[in-house]
């Protein structure tokens, strides 16, 4: 099993790992399809189903396949470049993909929502045809988001084509115990293995700076969410809070008024910052997904403003780290809201990021599996239950205590030798088990929990 640091680490366009950047994705995997078709398309058409279609519009879904069909990709996406090719569709009903000439695609028309029952495959699930001059389709693929910005065809789904099927690693591990054993076997840390395993498929060189890349990019959402103010797009007119409360703690601090568990706030505001960017439809990291993308880059912000010592040569191991982790939860459960509920976006984030942080303060392997375990294991049962369908209420600040978790974890963890009672590995196995359980109402489709119970309004 080999899932690579960037397979968990996407740059990408919020608001959402498998309800925007996912469709976006499928729709270029679906363009680079037709253009080895020997058929000359003239038309596109979409249909999405499960909880793309009930949540789609709040995630911002329509827009994604849009832009997509027109030839944009979450990795070098341009919101000033996107919004003038939306306006253009619209009024011409037309778009130009590179090498595909000019295609008839009307949104009003050409993109469905589908409410009835999901695909088989998956709950994030659409169909996107091409049709002739003669409005028959010609050529016709399911595509399912399985979470993160993670995307396969139905043929690839159902051969479980979920992971990098290169050449063999020189460590590979299907579970936290494996992991462990290794490690004891050959006196390498967790992030050591990730490593090791991670230049089979590239230099260090450019794994090195694909990391270095990703923290500039992490640390940039933090700085534009900690200076921007204003209310966020959907509706429900959720102001931005990250900017106005991060004055107030460094007017605190000036005036040394700061008490001891506002240190709290500090690591929430970071954590928000970044999702409300998301919200915002701005530029983030998955980690492992969009919905719970604050929660590693705010406990990395943590150690490195307020931890002595900290410094930011670590930062790739705690990246490395993080993303060992969450390999385990998506090979052995998901990542994915809308198939296990929040507990698999911000409790696994809260898991990645606990176990980062335990690595870089000098944890033992046993440390770091302990702190993720506990960091996981109090997350269980979470449900997904946007309001409105958008990834605001109650996902901002739920990443920001996603965050205080998981330093709490960590300090817990390593008060400790690493012995303890439930393995991570038992906690993945039960976070599966309970989404398995869970109501579909309370898996990402808006219609439990917080997103009934509240005013839409």
């Amino acid at each position: 099993m080999f899932l690579s640091v960037f397979d968990m680490f996407k740059i990408g366009v919020g608001p959402s790992s498998s309800h925007t950047m996912g469709p976006m994705e499928a729709a270029a995997r679906f363009l680079d399809l037709l253009r080895q078709s020997a058929f000359q398309p003239k038309g596109l058409a979409a249909e999405l189903y499960g909880s793309l279609a009930f949540t789609g519009v709040g995630h911002a879904t329509d827009r994604a396949v849009i832009l997509g069909l027109a030839g944009f990709r979450p990795d070098s996406f341009d919101a000033d470049a996107a919004e003038t090719a939306l306006a253009a569709i619209k009024a011409d009903k037309l778009v130009q993909p590179d090498g595909l000439g000019v295609l008839g695609f009307d949104p009003s028309r050409d993109l469905r929502f589908n409410y009835d029952a999901p695909l088989p495959g998956h709950a994030n699930g659409l169909i996107l045809r091409a049709t002739d001059s003669e409005g028959d389709v010609i050529v016709q693929e399911t595509y399912y988001s399985v979470g993160g910005g993670f995307v396969l065809t139905e043929a690839e789904l159902t051969a479980g084509a979920a992971t990098d099927a290169g050449a063999p690693v020189p460590y590979p591990f299907q579970s936290a115990a494996e992991m462990l054993q290794m490690c004891a076997e050959t006196g390498m840390s967790i992030a050591d293995l990730k490593r090791a395993n991670e230049e089979t498929r590239m230099t260090r060189t450019k794994l090195d700076s694909g990391m270095q890349r990703i923290w500039s990019v992490m640390n940039a959402c933090i700085e534009r969410g900690l200076s921007t103010e204003g209310t966020l797009p959907g509706g429900l007119s959720v102001k931005r809070r990250a900017a106005g409360i991060h004055r107030k703690l460094q007017d605190e601090r000036g005036r040394n008024l700061t008490a001891p568990h506002v240190i709290n706030d500090w690591i929430s505001i970071y954590a928000m910052a970044v999702n409300e960017e998301n919200a915002a439809g701005g530029q983030v990291v998955t980690a492992p997904t969009n919905g719970a993308a604050g929660v590693v880059p705010a406990t990395i912000r943590y150690w490195l403003d307020h931890v002595p010592g900290a410094t930011e040569t670590r930062v790739e191991e705690f990246l490395l780290t993080a993303a060992a982790i969450a390999g385990l939860v998506k090979y052995n459960a998901s990542i994915s809201g809308a198939e296990c509920g929040c507990q698999a976006e911000v409790g696994s984030a809260s898991a990645m990021a606990a176990a980062g942080l335990a690595a870089v303060l000098g944890g033992t392997p046993e440390q770091i599996e302990n702190a993720a375990e506990i960091a996981l294991e109090h997350h269980l049962g979470m449900t997904c239950d946007p309001v409105k369908g958008l990834v605001q209420v109650p996902c901002i600040e739920r990443n920001g205590l996603g965050a205080i978790k998981a330093v709490s974890a960590a300090s817990l963890a390593l008060r400790g030798d690493g012995t303890h009672f439930v393995p991570l590995d038992s906690a993945i196995e039960t976070m599966r088990q309970t989404g398995v359980d869970m109501s579909e109402k309370y898996k990402e489709t808006a219609l439990g929990g917080l997103a009934v119970n509240v005013p839409n309004c």
